[in-house]
């Protein structure tokens, strides 16, 4: 019993080969734990981050010939393979999709379409085998600190149809995808990674807003769903959604006929993991009608519990069975393994165009004139100053990307600052051109920037010092500055942050052609 229990159980652990590489060390177990628990404890599958695509690729080789049941691979890759693993294909946030669904639905459907199916080719390719993506909340809270720009917009209307594009785009191939976070994270504006978030709307609101993308999503096929850490009064004033009977087989199974697998969001996050300890948490999901537990704190402990809850009668065999059932189909659809010609199946050259179609057609800019180059004299040289959260987590920033390449060439000297280190900017008298990284990401706690924050970049735009803006990530930021940004200085809005979003932001900003490999060597 305790072997079939394990199945139901999802680690998290590194994409990286050796324990010394290891990102997040508690939440990553190390080699000889994981081995440990694929071998003894059987687990059901392992959700990896981190990593080349190439080394990924042998990660999953190792993991695989452990265990004695095939293991589901499962990542977090709603931006493409590359978002999380080096060297694969990295897209636009799917609010970029969102943004060209506005003037062109069928053109948004088609990239939505083709970014599923680039994804689900390079994953298979690696050795994921779960997607957990699409994001299908609607985000109609412009202060959603977590979901943000990871949602296909914010209506339901076009999250349902861009969602189920995405879908169809994978399902040529062997892999399994997600929709989540059930029943809707959009709406909220605490990080369920932190803290309990509380949605007080009214049935009739669920029920026209928030459920909407998620029937679309079950009804083009979608293999699985995610549960949200959410309390949601009307339908279960005491249980959490992750937790909930009353939501998870009440509405998912029983409302909108769900019968494929229930995955929980991690429960080591703060919305969940504070409301009861680690093996009660994973007896009440069960109960709850979830199929997998994703990420418990203590493996060992989640399957011990869910066996005392069967021998005591709190949890049926038949319940345990069942999504047994569920686990063996799913795990029948995907494969296994990574292909041997992997590198050929990476970052290809239709994989790039769709890239850069996604990010011209969902680029907002206003550009009276190009940015003027400063480069005459070394006195007269500019200042490039790029701003980000947090400097040792902005994986998008190097000396050779191209937001610090490019304008490098027309005469702008690097000054990079964090949010908390904004006094070293102050007082520059230099031609300015301001870069700033700002979006939706977990454990940050809020999108809005620090009243210091603000107060620095309304004084930036107003010094008359500025030569161009360029803002990355949170379409919300362009919004609540927009009106203070002067007509005829030249600006650009990428929903990308990764460097083919800043090359070609940086590009068009300056009117310069596609830089060179050469380019970069000279100026890193």
């Amino acid at each position: 019993m305790k072997e079939q229990i394990g199945q139901t159980i999802v680690v998290r652990a590194s994409g990286h080969l050796f324990d010394r590489q290891r990102r997040y060390p508690m939440w990553e177990a190390t080699t000889t734990q994981l081995k440990n628990w694929i071998e003894n404890l059987h687990i059901g599958g392992v959700i990896l981050l981190g990593a080349s695509a190439a080394e990924l690729s042998l990660r999953v080789q190792q993991l695989q010939g452990w265990a004695k049941n095939p293991l589901l691979i499962a990542a977090d890759i709603e931006e493409g393979v590359g978002q999380r693993f080096e060297g694969a294909t990295w897209f636009p946030p799917p609010m970029a999709i969102a943004q060209i669904a506005k003037n062109n639905l069928p053109l948004a459907e088609k990239y939505a379409r083709e970014m599923g199916a680039i994804t689900a080719q390079e994953a298979l390719a690696v050795g994921i085998n779960w997607i957990l993506a699409p994001v299908v909340d609607v985000n109609n809270n412009p202060y959603n600190p977590v979901i943000n720009v990871r949602a296909f917009g914010e209506s339901p209307e076009v999250v349902s149809k861009l969602a189920t594009a995405f879908i169809q785009g994978t399902q040529p191939y062997p892999i399994l995808t997600a929709a989540k976070h059930f029943p809707g994270h959009g709406d909220t504006a605490t990080d369920s990674h932190l803290a309990l978030p509380v949605l007080p709307h009214s049935d009739s609101r669920l029920q026209a807003v928030e459920l909407p993308p998620f029937a679309a999503a079950i009804a083009a096929g979608v293999d699985s769903v995610m549960t949200a850490h959410l309390l949601i009064p009307v339908w279960d004033a005491q249980y959490p959604a992750t937790v909930s009977e009353a939501i998870l087989t009440g509405k998912l199974r029983q409302q909108l006929g769900f019968d494929k697998l229930i995955v929980t969001d991690a429960l080591i996050m703060g919305g969940i993991a504070q409301y009861a300890d680690p093996g009660e948490l994973a007896v009440l999901a069960i109960a709850a009608g979830a199929d997998i537990i994703l990420m418990p704190p203590d493996p060992e402990v989640a399957i011990e519990a869910v066996y005392d809850a069967v021998q005591s009668g709190r949890i049926s065999q038949e319940r345990i069975e069942l999504s047994l059932q569920r686990i063996a189909q799913a795990k029948s659809k995907v494969s296994h393994s990574p292909t041997s010609d992997f590198l050929s199946q990476l970052a290809q050259p239709v994989a790039e165009a769709a890239v850069e179609g996604i990010l011209t057609e969902s680029m907002r800019c206003n550009l009276p004139a190009n940015v003027p180059s400063v480069t005459s004299s070394s006195h007269d040289k500019g200042r490039n100053l790029i701003f980000v959260p947090e400097l040792l987590k902005s994986d998008f920033i190097s000396l050779n990307a191209p937001a610090v390449t490019i304008p490098a060439q027309f005469g702008y000297e690097l000054q990079l600052i964090e949010l908390n280190n904004l006094l070293a900017a102050d007082n520059d008298p230099r031609p300015t051109l301001l870069q700033i990284f700002w979006r939706g990401n977990p454990f940050r706690g809020t999108l809005e920037l620090t009243s210091e924050a603000t107060t620095f970049i309304k004084t930036l735009l107003n010094s008359g010092k500025l030569t161009g803006l360029l803002i990355y990530g949170s379409k919300y930021i362009l919004d609540w500055y927009k009106e203070l940004i002067p007509t005829d200085l030249p600006w650009i809005f990428s929903y990308g942050q990764m460097p083919a979003a800043q090359e070609s932001s940086c590009q068009a900003i300056f009117g310069s052609p596609k830089s060179t490999d050469t380019d970069l060597q000279n100026f890193v």
